[in-house]
């Protein structure tokens, strides 16, 4: 085999496997923009089964949510242009597809970068499969529940302390929201990704408290680019949380090096 059939062979698979990613999070998504959530009362727990309903779909309901609890008291939240809505829901649905989907999404990516790993690199990804998704749902509950109503809080103040009455667009609304659910999910990966780069081999325990100074930089940095104002205060909604889960991930790399030299 020419090492020109070989590439080849890498793009289809590469091609098969993003094709499913695709397809999983698409039925996902067009599900999310069909049916609607409806609730029924199970003795005292309330569960909920889905019904077709396109233009009270559970993304809609999503944002209903998410304009209850996010936000600010006195912001109208609004439509300037006809469809706005609508593409606002598609983004939800999709997220909502990412995060339903995640398992085969890490399925198909670790496969595809499987024949590139060593034995041990195998094992390490396949014990993260969970882990991960777990990481990534309780990184965007802590944003939404903790950091975006508290950002948003801050940001309009500055309006309601000028007499303004602010209108936000639901477009950039759920942007916004998205855009954070989305860096916090992946953000709380961090020691995950520490742990499994330290399991694999290629750094020991003690690679992430001599660079540690650099981290945080780095970070700060993140959190800089990722808030949208210049206030330097917002940014530590972000930068704080990933400082501590970096720290984290440190301690226990390093309790896991000592439980292995003391084994």
């Amino acid at each position: 085999m020419s090492e020109l059939d070989g590439i080849n062979q890498h793009f289809e698979e590469l091609r098969k496997r993003l094709l499913r990613i695709v397809l999983v999070i698409g039925v996902i998504t067009a599900f999310i923009l069909t049916f609607h959530a409806e609730p029924i009362q199970v003795g005292q727990t309330t569960l909920y089964y889905p019904t077709p309903e396109p233009l009270n779909n559970i993304a809609a309901q999503i944002t209903n949510h998410m304009k209850v609890n996010l936000v600010p008291e006195d912001v109208q939240l609004i439509q300037t242009a006809p469809g706005q809505a609508f593409f606002a829901q598609v983004y939800i649905a999709a997220l909502v597809g990412i995060v339903v989907g995640m398992p085969v999404i890490i399925k198909e990516l670790v496969g595809f970068i499987k024949p590139a790993l060593k034995e041990n690199e195998i094992n390490v990804s396949r014990s993260i499969t969970i882990p991960a998704l777990g990481l990534f749902i309780t990184g965007c509950a802590f944003s939404y529940n903790l950091v975006i109503p508290y950002i948003l809080e801050f940001l309009y103040r500055y309006g309601e302390s000028a007499g303004l009455v602010t209108f936000l667009n639901v477009i950039e609304f759920v942007t916004f929201v998205l855009q954070f659910l989305l860096a916090f999910g992946f953000s709380f990966q961090l020691p995950l990704v520490m742990y499994a780069i330290s399991a694999s081999g290629m750094v020991d325990a003690d690679f992430w408290r001599k660079n540690i100074r650099y981290a945080i930089v780095i970070i700060v940095i993140f959190g800089a680019i990722i808030t949208p104002d210049g206030s330097g205060v917002t940014m530590w909604f972000i930068a704080g949380p990933m400082i501590a889960l970096y720290v984290t991930g440190m301690m226990l790399i390093e309790r896991k090096e000592r439980k292995k030299l003391n084994t």
